[in-house]
């Protein structure tokens, strides 16, 4: 009896394997790169590069956090106000400037000059627009029945994203209109 499904191996996807590898490769040459700082400037030196790292990736992930909560805070504004919220441009969100803060508060040099390339405008407005264009294609190629596609539904049917105000009243089931569901509730939303 056969049930149709394959018992032949997956293919183990190249980022799964080399993944482990870089991340190897990176923490050793972090570590050897400290080291040969440490033989020219001395111990001290590289003690204070790594604090004034930590310090400084602690500060940008701050101000990111309060932008990105008066950010928040402004669209709630807007939408009691009963205006369309306006959409963030890619690579103008807090997200990149968070990662940077947390590479330059990750030990090692490398780490800290890609959080410091990464804190640079440009930079990040180009790696935002390659990130988007990902997603994109990635929830354009999803399958039918996944999340991406369930995602990609919604934005077809409503690409303003406007809100319709209403309520929901059942009077299909018999016998419930006279408990205590009957009470006056007003609208979820004013």
């Amino acid at each position: 009896m056969t049930t149709g499904i394959s018992t032949a191996p997956r293919r183990r996807s190249p980022a799964r394997t080399f993944l482990p590898l870089a991340i190897a490769a990176w923490l050793i040459l972090e570590i050897w790169l400290l080291t040969v700082v440490a033989d020219v400037a001395g111990g001290l030196a590289v003690a204070a590069l790594l604090a004034g790292g930590i310090v400084l990736g602690a500060v940008v992930i701050k101000r990111a956090g309060r932008r990105a909560f008066k950010n928040l805070a402004g669209t709630f504004q807007q939408a009691q106000q009963g205006q369309q919220p306006t959409p963030q441009q890619p690579g103008r969100g807090n997200g990149l400037t968070m990662l940077a803060g947390l590479l330059l508060m990750m030990p090692g040099l490398i780490s800290d000059a890609a959080g410091l390339v990464l804190l640079l405008p440009p930079v990040r407005a180009w790696i935002g627009r390659r990130a988007a264009r990902s997603l994109e294609r990635k929830m354009a190629s999803a399958p039918a029945g996944s999340f991406g596609d369930a995602f990609q539904q919604a934005r077809i049917h409503y690409p303003d994203g406007k809100i319709v105000q209403g309520e929901v009243v059942r009077e299909d089931r018999p016998g419930q209109q006279d408990g205590p569901d009957t009470a006056y509730r007003p609208p979820l939303a004013p």
